[in-house]
């Protein structure tokens, strides 16, 4: 039986409320002395890939910070070992099922390991997660980060707020806190790993369906609810896009569902592979797309990627590689977009 949207967020929201409180970050003076920090958990039990793509920088900071760490994911579904396929730090990704009781033993049997399995940290990766606060009180660990949202750092960094930047700012001080230098190096991206087989296959796929060899601006016209523009209105952004750009291929990505906002009008490619899709994707100038996670996708794969936002937060969810942005739709025309693009299309 499906739940409808309403009951979830009630439920979501009746949840952090209970778990707001469960646990604090902080430590002990004698704490502070001969830190080992080699076997972590990082936890985010959620399914959905925009999310799962939002982790990949955490990852990437817990790695630089220590090398030769091994590390754990509490997570949901099936696509995270997919996304951290060349991520040779991790040791074990414990998947409990999207639909609990659809496999209760295995949802009670990722929740009991975490008990079973000492760590020397664990980390909540996202504040407002209550299955996330509980996930980091039950697991056996000697430091523990519960990832409080702090206002104060909002006037400290300017995109505190982000999804994937906020847990790092937080991990950031409970390390100094610890006693392990501040690192103050640039925020990670967003990165899959791609490997170099991949890039190249997802160049002869892109090829296969331009045959020639222009730049490429590639569109995917999918979105859930609300974020999902018209037919009408990708319509309209293609002609002043093809108008823009004479000199460059445009194709569109299709989504799992096979379906085209653009009614299927230009050359187009599918896939349910996400690293094919990725590769497909990392051979292209450009990237456009609503908030979603195929738009977090190609920010992973390392193009220029432009977000389209008309509901959702900009601070929160925007593309933040080299040359990606974000709009917001309401108050942007197409025209305004075009000249954004200029700058990173050329």
């Amino acid at each position: 039986m499906k739940i409808p949207k309403g009951i979830n967020k009630v439920r979501r929201s009746l949840m952090r409320n209970l778990t707001k409180n469960i646990g604090k970050s902080g430590l002990k003076k004698s704490e502070k002395n001969d830190i080992k920090i080699k076997r972590i958990l990082i936890t985010r039990p959620n399914h959905r890939l925009g999310n799962l793509l939002l982790l990949t920088p955490l990852v990437q900071e817990v790695i630089n910070t220590f090398p030769e760490s091994k590390i754990d994911l509490f997570v949901k579904g099936q696509i995270t070992p997919i996304i951290y396929k060349n991520y040779t730090n991790i040791d074990k990704i414990i998947q409990l099922p999207k639909k609990p009781f659809s496999n209760i033993f295995k949802y009670l049997k990722g929740w009991m390991s975490l008990r079973t399995k000492k760590y020397d940290l664990v980390i909540n990766a996202n504040f407002g997660s209550s299955s996330g606060r509980i996930s980091t009180l039950a697991a056996n660990s000697r430091y523990k980060m519960f990832g409080e949202f702090d206002e104060k750092y909002l006037q400290e960094f300017n995109d505190y707020q982000h999804s994937a930047k906020q847990s790092i700012y937080d991990l950031r001080h409970f390390l100094s806190e610890l006693g392990v230098p501040e690192n103050k190096n640039d925020i990670p991206f967003l990165d899959i790993k791609l490997d170099a087989e991949e890039i190249e296959a997802g160049k002869k796929k892109l090829f296969s369906i331009t045959n020639n060899d222009r730049p490429t601006i590639c569109l995917f016209t999918n979105a859930t609810g609300d974020k999902c523009y018209s037919e009408q209105w990708w319509s309209d952004f293609y002609n002043t896009l093809k108008e823009t750009f004479p000199d460059y291929n445009i194709v569109e990505l299709l989504p799992v569902e096979n379906i085209s906002k653009l009614n299927f009008s230009i050359p187009h490619f599918y896939s349910k592979d996400i690293r094919e899709m990725g590769g497909f994707m990392a051979n292209t100038a450009v990237f456009i797309a609503a908030d979603n996670g195929v738009m977090h996708l190609a920010s992973a794969s390392g193009t220029p990627t432009v977000g389209l936002f008309m509901v959702t937060d900009e601070n929160l969810y925007k593309p933040y590689n080299p040359k990606s942005f974000s709009v917001n739709t309401q108050h942007t025309t197409n025209e305004d977009i075009m000249r954004l693009l200029r700058t990173t299309v050329g």
